[in-house]
């Protein structure tokens, strides 16, 4: 494989993955509430979800957008 098509790979691979980021929070986000130790932190942990699917999926539209 050439480089270029393992960039769209990766691009295709990091945007999926963002959006299983963005997939999955609804499912995590009461089992990580129900931990004592993070009841109080839920707001800044969706936050901090929510931003790492935003970044998977800037980087990989941008890898894809780049190659094109």
């Amino acid at each position: 494989m050439n480089k270029k098509k393992i960039q769209i790979v990766w691009g295709t691979a990091l945007v999926m993955a963002g959006l299983g980021v963005f997939y999955r929070i609804p499912q995590v986000m009461p089992k990580i509430a129900s931990i004592e130790t993070f009841s109080n932190a839920t707001g800044i942990i969706q936050f901090c979800f929510y931003t790492l699917g935003v970044l998977l999926i800037y980087g990989g539209a941008k890898k894809i957008y780049d190659h094109f």
